[in-house]
């Protein structure tokens, strides 16, 4: 099955300059835990995540917590978060983004999403403009319907 045949079409994404707390905010309305990130000309340059700003705010925080031991200052979340909320969100997006094509194969963008242990990949057309976006649910969406391997 083909990237195209799987993916949401109907997609969010945010721009380069919005701020840290715009991001948030768009989570929260949009019940997503990330998004990518366009230029103005709606071109992907990166992808931003919860996981981006909780390692900004606390970046050894992910690995304290594996920790029995490990009991979080939310005093020093809560100050960071408020530091960096005015920042555009550039600042902490990941870059180069990881992204598909439409016609690359369900299989290709399920091989990058365990890997590299994504949510989401963003879909691009020869532009490198968003035209969709490929997650887990759409994985095991076409696993589960056997298309997978089907052309």
């Amino acid at each position: 099955m083909k990237v195209k045949n799987a993916m949401i079409k109907d997609v969010s994404a945010i721009f380069e300059n919005e701020t840290v707390e715009e991001f948030i905010v768009s989570c929260i309305r949009k019940n997503r835990s990330g998004f990518p990130v366009v230029d103005e000309h709606f071109r992907v340059v990166g992808f931003i995540s919860e996981s981006d700003i909780i390692n900004n705010a606390l970046p050894s925080y992910f690995s304290l917590l594996q920790s029995a031991s490990f009991i979080p200052d939310t005093h020093q979340f809560v100050r960071k978060i408020g530091e960096i909320k005015d920042e555009p969100v550039s600042k902490f997006m990941v870059t180069p983004p990881i992204v598909v094509h439409p016609e690359d194969t369900a299989i290709h963008a399920a091989d990058l999403l365990i890997k590299k242990r994504l949510k989401a990949i963003p879909v691009v057309d020869d532009e490198h403009q968003l035209v969709g976006i490929f997650t887990r649910i759409n994985l095991i969406h076409v696993a589960l319907e056997g298309k997978i391997n089907s052309r």
